[in-house]
C-alpha cells in the first residue's frame, strides 16, 4: 500500500492525461508584500480518475482548483486540459464546477434550477425537460420538481446544485468542499450519492477537502499538500475496490491502516500551521 513516488508521474504532455499541472505556482499581493500560496505543484489526472486534494486550511487547495478551472490566473508554471493550455477567464465547456455551498437560485424551482444551464445554452424545451426529468429521477428528487430551495434540506439543495452541473455533461468535475457545511449523516448520504453517479459517468474529478475520511471514501488518489505555501508532500494511492459502500468501507481494517498513515503525515502539516 505504497504512495506513488513523484518521480514516477510524467510531467510532460503525452496526450494520455486529461489534466496536467506543471510546476504550478501562485503568489498573491504586491511586489512589496508578496504572499506565496502555491509553490511548484505538479500532478496529472487520467480520464475517469477521481483525485482528492487534501491539506490544512490555507495550503492552496481551492486556489489550485480555481486555477484549473480558469477562474484565477497562475503566477508560474502551466495547466493543460486535454493537452491545451488553460487561460484564465476562458470558459471551458468540458469543465463543471461545484462550489462549497449550494448555489441554487432561491426564486427558481428545483426543475428550473437544474435546467438553468440548458436554458442559457438554448436547448429546445422538449429536450431540456426530458433531460431535467432524468436528472431529477437520478437525484431522488421526484415529487419536488416544483419545490423552491427554501423548502428543501441542505442535502437536497446540494443535490440540485450537483445535478445542475452534471446536466451539462462535463468531462471534468471540479468540487470545492461541496459537503463541508452538511451534518455527518447527510454528508455520508451525499458521499454514497456521488459515488453512485460517478460509477455511471466516470468524469475526471478533482475534489478539494480537509476531511481525510471523505477523501478516503471517494478518491482513487489523495494528493496531500503541505502547509502554506502549498507543495505536494505525498501522493497516496487509495486501493479500495469499487463500487464502494460509504459506511461499510470505514469499518474495514484496510481503511483504518491507510487512515492512520495519512493522518500522521497530515498532522505534521497541522502542527506547522499552528506554529505560524
Amino acid at each position: 500500500m505504497a504512495d506513488i513516488p513523484l518521480a514516477e508521474r510524467p510531467l510532460t504532455s503525452s496526450g494520455a492525461f486529461r489534466i496536467e499541472a506543471l510546476e504550478l505556482s501562485k503568489t498573491f499581493g504586491s511586489l512589496e508584500n508578496e504572499v506565496p500560496a502555491v509553490d511548484k505543484v505538479s500532478f496529472n489526472l487520467r480520464a475517469g480518475e477521481f483525485v482528492a486534494l487534501l491539506g490544512p486550511s490555507g495550503c492552496g487547495k481551492s486556489t489550485i482548483l480555481n486555477m484549473v478551472a480558469g477562474l484565477l490566473p497562475y503566477t508560474g508554471g502551466e495547466i493543460r486540459i486535454n493537452g491545451s493550455t488553460v487561460v484564465a477567464g476562458r470558459v471551458l465547456p468540458e469543465v463543471g464546477y461545484v462550489f462549497q455551498r449550494d448555489t441554487v437560485f432561491p426564486w427558481r424551482t428545483v426543475a428550473r434550477n437544474i435546467g438553468y444551464g440548458l436554458e442559457v445554452k438554448g436547448v429546445a424545451k422538449a429536450e431540456r425537460e426530458a433531460r431535467v426529468a432524468r436528472m431529477i429521477a437520478q437525484a431522488r428528487l421526484s415529487g419536488f420538481e416544483n419545490a423552491y430551495p427554501l423548502t428543501l434540506s441542505g442535502g437536497m439543495r446540494q443535490r440540485v446544485s450537483l445535478m445542475r452541473t452534471l446536466i451539462m455533461e462535463p468531462q471534468i468535475l471540479l468540487m470545492d468542499e461541496p459537503f463541508g457545511a452538511l451534518d455527518t449523516h447527510t454528508k455520508l448520504e451525499m458521499h454514497q450519492f456521488l459515488l453512485s453517479l460517478w460509477e455511471r459517468e466516470r468524469q475526471t474529478v478533482i475534489f478539494v477537502t480537509h476531511d481525510l475520511s471523505e477523501a478516503l471514501t471517494l478518491a482513487d488518489r489523495i494528493i496531500l499538500l503541505s502547509a502554506r505555501p502549498g507543495r505536494i508532500k505525498q501522493d497516496f494511492a487509495v486501493p479500495f475496490a469499487r463500487p464502494r459502500d460509504a459506511i461499510k468501507l470505514r469499518e474495514s481494517q484496510e481503511y483504518g491502516q491507510l487512515f492512520a498513515r495519512i493522518w500522521h503525515s497530515l498532522g505534521e502539516e497541522f502542527a506547522v500551521t499552528k506554529a505560524e
